[in-house]
């Protein structure tokens, strides 16, 4: 089997993975399934869970390595990269603006997933032979799942999860810096590569802490720079953002036909793009984000998952979100390509979106250096995540060869023409969401009744360390954890 064929049998396999039967079905129903057991705690504590996480930024005490603040910079610095770019346009190319309104609801309902899976991986972490915080659903399935189910399942998702880690955290994200660098100013691609893969190595070297410290200087700022120049695209174009709005509601429950090469998007390609975009960008319900919860430091499970489902919020409904509106308020989503009399290619629309609306080069300036940031940050998040998974599966003695070659491979990503890796990477993704889903569903009960007992005495989230330990003391769950993080 060649490359060409193997790329198409992978591709064949991400299309039923991801398609409407399987992955999509089950991701949108876990998330609607814990909203409904949570009740709308995502939408009742948000704000309170964005001064925890943005505003104080960590608890005054608790065990872990990295602050809730550094958890989840290291958290959106994995989920927010090509996706809220390239993603986003992909998604209105083929299914309309109606996909923005479905990956929208894709991010509400994943912030009850996102919560989930992060208490969890606070809930059922270790301390590994260095010292360190080790959680997430390689961990929690099989603590709290007994049995050979929760074996199976943890095993599943850290193997998968390893594979991806190589995938679209690594190779892709690095191709992806390395074509726009050269694009924008014909710096080699070799050259790219050896940049990134030393700086990549040197972070590395210090662990979750200088992961941390990284993602927290520079994921706020890339963040803010990007929303700033779409806020001024969106306030010069403010007579269209009505109608624009209204023209992804509508033809998010009507399907929508533009003029010229576009096909026209049916209700259903609409849900399939929205839905599969949206969870490329966010990554709720795949797992991932509960590595980087599991090294918190926190008072409780509960405040470090409210504060990383603020992940999700960020991540879709601010920064997808503004990309999806300055792409449907110039009209680019509709517009032809002279050269090729098509649909201008999605992997440029967001570009010429931003040079509609900007003056001069700052469009193409403010696209390029985010697509750059937004990809970088992504590497340094799922590397974490693939060296707690490599610990999980061969111990500490896999950490340090796991970092060497993961910056190696940064440089081969930079370098080869990625088919195969992006249909392998979409394979993997899902792969791992699989067991993780399970799981949450069957750990719900656990995860709702000690997420209400918790609340009913600090719902705003105020509460410091001596009060907590007080009015939970008698609590079977936070008895549980609080031996469980003593190491008895």
């Amino acid at each position: 089997m060649d490359l060409t064929q193997l790329e198409a049998l992978l591709g064949r396999i991400g299309a039923v993975i991801w398609g409407p039967w399987l992955l999509i079905p089950l991701l949108l129903g876990t998330g609607l399934y814990l909203t409904v057991r949570l009740r709308l705690l995502q939408l009742f504590y948000l704000l309170p869970a964005l001064d925890l996480g943005l505003l104080r930024r960590k608890d005054d005490s608790g065990e872990g390595d990295i602050s809730q603040y550094q958890a989840l910079t290291t958290a959106l610095a994995a989920t927010v990269g090509t996706g809220n770019i390239v993603g986003v346009a992909t998604a209105i190319s083929i299914g309309g603006p109606g996909a923005l309104f479905w990956m929208w609801v894709t991010a509400i309902l994943g912030m009850a997933s996102k919560y989930t899976e992060a208490f969890l991986g606070v809930r059922f972490r270790t301390t590994d032979a260095a010292g360190e915080k080790s959680g997430g659903p390689q961990y929690y399935l099989e603590r709290g799942i007994k049995g050979p189910l929760g074996k199976t399942l943890a095993l599943s998702f850290a193997i998968f999860a390893v594979f991806a880690c190589f995938g679209i955290g690594n190779m892709t994200q690095g191709n992806s810096i390395a074509s726009n660098l050269e694009a924008s100013f014909a710096v080699p691609h070799w050259i790219t590569g050896l940049v990134l893969a030393v700086l990549t190595l040197a972070v590395l070297i210090g662990g979750i802490q200088s992961i941390g410290r990284v993602t927290a200087a520079f994921v706020p700022v890339m963040i803010i720079f990007y929303v700033i120049g779409a806020l001024f695209i969106l306030a010069v174009n403010i007579t269209d953002v009505p109608a624009a709005l209204g023209l992804v509601l509508t033809s998010a429950f009507t399907g929508h036909s533009a003029l010229g090469g576009f096909a026209g998007s049916t209700i259903m390609i609409a849900v399939q793009f929205g839905v599969a975009r949206g969870i490329f960008s966010n990554e709720s319900g795949m797992g991932s984000a509960a590595i980087a919860a599991a090294s918190a430091q926190t008072t409780h499970p509960v405040r470090q998952g409210l504060v990383s489902m603020t992940q999700t919020f960020i991540d879709t409904i601010i920064v997808v979100t503004c990309t999806g509106l300055v792409i449907v308020t110039t009209g680019v989503w509709a517009e032809i390509d002279p050269a090729t009399g098509a649909q201008i290619p999605a992997s440029v629309m967001t570009g010429a979106a931003f040079s509609h609306g900007l003056p001069g080069n700052w469009g193409h300036w403010i696209v390029t250096l985010g697509l750059v940031l937004f990809a970088y940050s992504t590497v340094l998040g799922w590397a974490y995540y693939g060296e707690r998974n490599i610990e999980r599966l061969f111990g500490r003695r896999g950490v340090v060869p796991f970092r060497l070659f993961f910056s190696a491979v940064v440089y081969v990503g930079c370098t080869i023409e990625l088919g195969v890796v992006w249909n392998f990477s979409d394979v993997t993704n899902g792969l791992m969401a699989i067991p993780n889903l399970i799981g949450l569903l069957i750990l719900s009960g656990l995860v709702v009744r000690e997420t209400r007992a918790y609340l009913a005495h600090d719902p705003r989230l105020t509460a410091g360390a001596a009060e907590v330990e007080a009015f939970m003391a008698q609590d079977p769950g936070y008895r549980a954890w609080r031996k469980s993080e003593a190491g008895e």
